[in-house]
């Protein structure tokens, strides 16, 4: 229930970034929602790689921590790059605390019941972010590099939610 409010709020704040901008969120504050979208994904992997009884959640885990890594990377090469310092906003500090909450909720559960939890909200974490970089990050991206890493990012997304769709299904969440 708290996964949904979270990313009904993550929505909405984008929205807002969205609306206050008339063009939507600048680049360098796309830039720092990508990289605390991935910083949110990181934390909750490396705590499922430690907590999780499923061999399948902490693969998956390790994964999420692995392949986010590796974006926040290309993230930070990019804007190093552009000479571009990432701006903090309203969408990356709800992303921030959202993330924050989950991890609270997250390190208080315990075999099972962790496992759903941490899977439910992989689910609906990865749909909201795909949501956002269709809506919002990709129409709002003004520079062409910066476009081209959320396309080229976009497809390991739309894997990880499917990912965590079957791993839902098989803990019968």
């Amino acid at each position: 229930m708290r996964t949904k409010s979270f990313l009904a709020a993550l929505l909405a704040s984008t929205a807002l970034v969205a609306a206050h901008a008339q063009q939507g969120p600048s680049d360098p504050q796309i830039a720092h929602i990508v990289v605390t979208a991935n910083q949110v994904d990181i934390d909750a992997g490396k705590l499922a790689e430690k907590k999780s009884s499923s061999a399948d959640v902490r693969k998956f885990g390790k994964q999420m921590v692995t392949d986010h890594t590796a974006v926040n990377k290309q993230a930070t090469d990019l804007v190093k790059k552009l000479k571009v310092t990432p701006e903090a906003n309203d969408t990356s500090a709800s992303l921030k605390k959202g993330g924050d909450e989950n991890l609270a909720k997250l390190g208080k559960l315990k075999g099972k019941a962790f496992d759903k939890a941490y899977v439910e909200h992989e689910v609906a974490y990865h749909q909201a972010v795909i949501d956002a970089v269709d809506k919002t990050l990709l129409p709002s991206a003004k520079n062409a590099d910066l476009k081209a890493l959320l396309e080229k990012v976009r497809p390991a997304l739309v894997q990880h939610l499917e990912h965590a769709k079957h791993l839902q299904s098989e803990l019968g969440a």
